[in-house]
């Protein structure tokens, strides 16, 4: 699979507890991205984070949070970035969807080393 070097970055924003039915809602993204064929993703998890509500959640210990904030990345080729936004949509309740446009060095393994 290749990645055009001019790309989208499609970043998602949401909580921890945020679910899609039975599953967590990341992991929804996640495997709908991959059966669609993305390059890839990546969920990331936040130590501290607010939004919209302005709630404080964080990982410390007097406070313990259950509902870290998570940011969930993937780049590909403009058209399949925003031919996602549209599963997107039907998966997200609420949260934020931002997308940069992203110049990408190097995907994947060289063949050459």
């Amino acid at each position: 699979m290749q990645v055009p070097r001019q790309a989208l970055l499609l970043r998602i924003f949401i909580g921890e507890d945020d679910r899609d039915g039975d599953r967590p809602l990341y992991e929804a993204i996640v495997l709908k991205a991959r059966e669609l064929h993305l390059a890839g993703a990546t969920v990331l998890r936040g130590a501290m984070g607010f939004g919209q509500s302005s709630r404080l959640h964080t990982t410390k210990i007097l406070r313990l949070s259950q509902d870290l904030p998570l940011v969930i990345e993937i780049v590909d080729a403009e058209e399949k970035i925003r031919g996602f936004l549209t599963v997107l949509e039907g998966l997200m309740g609420s949260g934020l969807v931002t997308l940069e446009r992203v110049e990408v060095l190097r995907y994947g393994a060289d063949p050459q080393r």
